[in-house]
């Protein structure tokens, strides 16, 4: 099936290309044709995008849920519920994402998302697992329940790893506690992205584990250190690092809440947008009225409160998490962060798509998988196209 998506503007990497179509055919990107071009594809289906922007879909490679439902309650409808709640914000590929918690929890959460997969037929296509703990320091836990946060148990994650083998995308973990060189090394070898994340390390422990294989920082500003004292002498953390390494990706939580606009600038104007992805972090509450709701699973979740357009603890301590889609993140980006909508774009789709290794994803290239969006000038989504297929919109 040929499908032209006529009548708007075209966001082609750094360039925005009017008077022209794109085209698909089934599921690929089958190119971009000039309006009029005597060569260009007879369409059998036509998307009208009525003048807005047409997009590749936006990549969450770090998200707990949405709907009212997170991954780790262990329930197929559960993903397909998150799923389809980000695919209508614009989300056409995410990476379902646990907290610390049972080990049996987390293998139950396997099996579901093997189960939930192949029924995933109007949601983001789910890109594999991003396990977030439980090796973390527990000075930088966050929100993270305390009694699960441990240091590296080399038997423990060899089996996790046997266990979740073709399904587990990418880990966060600390990078100063002892035998996380290995535990890089390894996730290397299985083709699992390590990244830094909840952690004290300072810069020795980041140079360490970046050549091991920890190439990414999970949340940057988020639990993550920054220069610090150990008697009168100062050590670069985590955040300094981040910006001394050119080859290290970050991700941060653009929600509006987590960063101000003065550190998404920073991060920007370091990083730059090849090197930054846009994350929502969301939990279960993403896309739901605010007030009580519990961050984790429903069996060993923590209750929070969602006020003011954040999940917090209770005790209002520190978030939980934040309750953002991924439309909103590139609207903050450009409104709060002045950042061009072109480098907006490629921060939530051709960025997070590299760091994964989705290398299918993440722009219009011809042969590139069809996920597509349309939106218009304030990042309002109105029609969304995965792998070919439209599940919202026209």
């Amino acid at each position: 099936m040929i499908t032209a998506v006529k009548n708007g503007k075209i966001i082609y990497g750094d360039i925005i290309i009017e008077g022209s179509t794109l085209y698909l055919q089934d599921d690929k990107i089958a190119g971009i044709y000039k309006d009029g071009y005597v060569a260009s594809p007879v369409a059998s289906r036509v998307v009208d995008a009525e003048g807005k922007y047409v997009s590749p879909g936006f990549i969450d490679i770090h998200t707990h849920g949405a709907g009212g439902s997170d991954f780790l309650d262990c329930e197929v409808e559960g993903y397909l519920r998150a799923a389809r709640t980000h695919a209508i914000h614009g989300t056409t590929a995410l990476c379902p994402t646990t907290t610390s918690g049972e080990y049996s929890e987390l293998l139950e959460t396997f099996e579901v998302y093997r189960k939930a997969k192949p029924l995933n037929t109007d949601g983001a296509y789910l890109l594999g697992l991003h396990l977030e703990g439980p090796y973390f320091a527990m000075s930088q836990k966050g929100a993270q329940d305390a009694k699960y946060v441990r240091n590296f148990d080399k038997k423990e994650y060899t089996e996790i790893l046997r266990l979740g083998d073709g399904i587990i995308a990418r880990w966060s973990a600390a990078p100063e506690l002892p035998g996380a060189v290995e535990f890089g090394e390894t996730l290397v070898k299985k083709g699992v992205l390590p990244s830094i994340g909840h952690t004290d390390a300072n810069s020795d422990h980041v140079e360490a584990a970046y050549k091991a294989g920890f190439t990414h920082v999970t949340h940057l500003y988020s639990c993550t250190s920054g220069v610090h004292r150990i008697k009168a002498t100062r050590y670069a953390g985590v955040i300094e690092s981040a910006y001394l390494i050119d080859g290290m990706t970050v991700e941060i939580i653009a929600d509006g809440v987590h960063l101000p606009p003065s550190l998404l600038k920073l991060v920007y104007k370091i990083k730059g947008p090849e090197n930054t992805a846009l994350i929502t972090d969301s939990m279960r509450a993403a896309g739901m009225p605010e007030g009580r709701s519990i961050l984790g699973s429903k069996k060993n979740g923590e209750e929070v409160i969602v006020e003011d357009g954040v999940a917090k603890l209770l005790d209002r301590s520190c978030f939980a998490g934040s309750v953002a889609t991924t439309d909103r993140l590139v609207r903050n980006m450009i409104k709060m962060a002045d950042v061009p909508l072109t480098d907006a774009v490629k921060m939530a789709s051709s960025t997070p798509a590299r760091i994964i290794g989705a290398y299918s994803k993440g722009s219009l290239d011809t042969g590139k998988d069809a996920d597509v969006i349309v939106f218009d000038e304030d990042i309002n989504v109105s029609t969304v196209i995965v792998g070919g297929k439209v599940i919202y919109g026209e």
